[in-house]
């Protein structure tokens, strides 16, 4: 079982528009309503797959009752932590040539009891995790080092973590010695403090985070691919992708399909970039089923093309 700890969810609502011109009537030409957060996507993507997934996650009025709704229809196991706040909503409109505008709200403020309940219900739920994905923003009233003391509860359990999530909350984390995390590009080059302009620069970015106390790197550098840092070596992924239709969630999926693969070396690897390129080819954040996955379009080399300059370079 893989749990998932989402500790800012929110109800995403996504428009599919030819094109996004500011300050006309634009007409959708489809839509959706899904469960969101980082957290919720990944056990979206593990229940799609057909294995099992519970998600704790704060929920409070009627977006997180919808929330709640949602996820029991796909087949998620739920532990919700009742908040008085309310589950914030997203919009995100995604153009016909692949270009996704996101509008996150902040989300509810949880108390210090919501809080202590939010931890407790971690703790009881991870007992029969083979995984805790951990995963997203913070919502106000969690303070940078929520994550990391998730990190060391999860450890003094006996279990294993992974981390996706930015700046101050990851470094604070990283001191806990988390067993993955799963940066982007941009996360990455605000870990290190500098930019990456080629794959070479985000090798040895994620080769700092190991020396910070991760245990593995997971990294998606977008439509150039992704690399896996470890113990025993680096790995670069890459998959063929015919349309992009939506990134939304693809990172989520990419990690799903890492735990699911058991979370370890180059056939993780594989899966996860599997995951991840099926994911950009649905609409919305629709998570990938194996039918939609092409394992013969994916490579994975240990031979790194650190020379290769990124398409998407981060400044």
């Amino acid at each position: 079982m893989i749990l998932t700890v989402t500790p800012n969810p929110s109800l995403d609502r996504t428009y599919e528009v030819p094109s996004l011109d500011r300050g006309e009537v634009i007409r959708a030409t489809g839509e959706r309503m899904d469960p969101g957060g980082k957290g919720v996507n990944v056990s979206r993507a593990v229940a799609a797959a057909g294995r099992r997934t519970v998600a704790v996650l704060p929920l409070g009025g009627a977006p997180g009752a919808l929330v709640a709704d949602l996820l029991d229809a796909q087949g998620i196991e739920v532990a919700p932590v009742p908040i008085s706040g309310g589950t914030r909503s997203n919009i995100a409109l995604a153009e016909s040539d692949g270009v996704l505008t996101k509008i996150n709200a902040p989300g509810p403020q949880l108390s210090a009891a919501e809080q202590e309940l939010l931890l407790e219900t971690v703790r009881r739920q991870s007992a029969a995790a083979d995984w805790i994905a951990c995963c997203g923003s913070l919502p106000r009233g969690l303070g940078p080092s929520w994550y990391a003391d998730i990190v060391a509860r999860t450890h003094a359990e006996g279990a294993r973590i992974a981390l996706d999530t930015s700046g101050p909350a990851l470094l604070a984390a990283l001191r806990e010695r988390p067993d993955v995390v799963k940066p982007n590009a941009e996360e990455l080059a605000e870990a290190v403090g500098r930019p990456l302009a080629t794959i070479g620069d985000a090798v040895k970015a994620a080769e700092e985070l190991r020396e910070l106390g991760a245990g593995a790197v997971l990294a998606s550098l977008g439509a150039d691919g992704q690399l896996l840092v470890n113990g025993s070596g680096t790995w670069f992924g890459s998959a063929r992708v015919d349309t992009v239709r939506s990134n939304v969630g693809a990172g989520d999926s990419s990690l799903a399909g890492f735990l699911i693969a058991g979370g370890s070396g180059p056939e993780a690897l594989a899966s996860a970039v599997a995951h991840g390129a099926a994911a950009v080819q649905l609409p919305g954040s629709v998570m990938p089923t194996p039918a939609d996955l092409d394992l013969s379009a994916v490579t994975v080399t240990s031979e790194i093309p650190v020379d290769r300059v990124l398409r998407e370079p981060v400044s």
